[in-house]
């Protein structure tokens, strides 16, 4: 019986003997991926910063204008395209006019009829004058010819009239430009009817920018115009300082916020751009990190967090705003824990050890 009880044993051995070798090989593995790389270190600090109530807000131009027809008509031509520049005065488009034309030759018709009409009621009246003098006509038809001059007279006018405004409504025929700007949208093509108040062309100048946001009552008590306010602006590294311009004296019946206008000038910014306007509400207890320790591994934004023991590991932050090159921390670590801040960060891993 015991030699049938010792080829277990023997293997047991065996197996345990492996499971050790390969723990072992293991260790060494892990041990020759851990390097030591140099960093330098900063703390996770608690620090006061100014306190915003950020309300959602729009670059847009100050000067903005929303062309369209005077006549109804087919658009003939549109002579700029989206993102031109313009000039004052420069044609933007022009309607058909041979309709127009028609209406102006009918007044001119009209007019030489008038004028021909006056005419013969002048020589009449002229004539009546003279046959009054010598008493062989009465004055009672002498008034009627003199009446009959007058209605001459002031059918000409009409139709002067008639035949200025069809010179005028040709002149409508062709748009041009009332500012120096940039063409933002193009609403309608060639061949279409446009008719008086329909949107053809939209116009902006980009030179004179502003912010639109609506706050609510509590944060209007404490605005006035020409008050410092910042705004934080998509693809701007920092926030720009804007001043109030206008605050509208009513609120908007359904959200029950304000308009308010907020004057701003940088560089690259361009209408239509998302922003958040920054308004002051004292100041507020933030954890706060260099901006130089974030971090973003495969798509994820964290920071290095380096134990006692100089080990390095990766951890998810939650950022918030940034100011004077550190950036607020809104969740994942706690005040006096020391992150990588510099040195060779770019290769670092998790489980690396720190050469501080």
């Amino acid at each position: 019986m015991k030699p049938r009880l010792r080829l277990p044993a023997l293997m047991l051995a065996a197996l345990l003997g492996a499971t050790l070798a390969g723990c072992g090989e293991k260790a060494a593995e892990q041990a020759a991926a851990t390097k030591t790389v140099r960093a330098e270190l900063g703390v996770v600090e608690l620090t006061r910063q100014p306190a915003y109530d950020a309300t959602p807000a729009s670059v847009v131009a100050e000067t903005q204008v929303t062309m369209a027809s005077r006549l109804t008509g087919f658009i003939r031509a549109i002579d700029v395209a989206e993102g031109e520049t313009v000039a004052i005065g420069q044609r933007l488009f022009s309607i058909d006019p041979v309709e127009l034309q028609g209406q102006a030759a009918q007044a001119r018709a009209a007019l030489r009829q008038a004028e021909d009409a006056r005419t013969d009621a002048r020589l009449e009246y002229e004539r009546f004058a003279a046959l009054l003098k010598e008493d062989v006509v009465t004055r009672q038809q002498y008034e009627k010819m003199k009446l009959q001059l007058d209605i001459a007279e002031s059918r000409v006018a009409q139709a002067n009239a008639a035949l200025s405004s069809a010179g005028n409504q040709l002149r409508y025929a062709t748009v041009t430009s009332p500012i120096a700007g940039v063409v933002t949208r193009k609403l309608a093509q060639a061949g279409d009817l446009a008719t008086p108040g329909q949107p053809v062309l939209v116009l902006e100048n980009p030179h004179k920018l502003q912010v639109e946001t609506h706050v609510p009552e509590h944060i209007l008590a404490t605005l006035k115009p020409g008050a410092p306010v910042p705004v934080e602006v998509d693809g701007q590294s920092a926030a720009i300082e804007a001043r109030v311009a206008r605050i509208s004296p009513a609120a908007d019946p359904v959200s029950r916020t304000f308009l308010v206008k907020l004057d701003i000038a940088a560089p690259g910014l361009r209408s239509g751009q998302f922003a958040r306007a920054l308004f002051p509400l004292g100041e507020r207890e933030v954890l706060t990190v260099p901006q130089s320790a974030l971090v973003n591994r495969a798509g994820i934004e964290g920071v290095f967090v380096v134990g006692a023991d100089f080990i390095a590991q990766f951890r998810m932050v939650r950022g918030g705003q940034r100011r004077d090159g550190r950036v607020e921390v809104q969740a994942g670590l706690r005040e006096g824990e020391r992150v990588v801040v510099g040195g060779d960060i770019a290769r670092l891993e998790s489980g690396d050890k720190i050469d501080a």
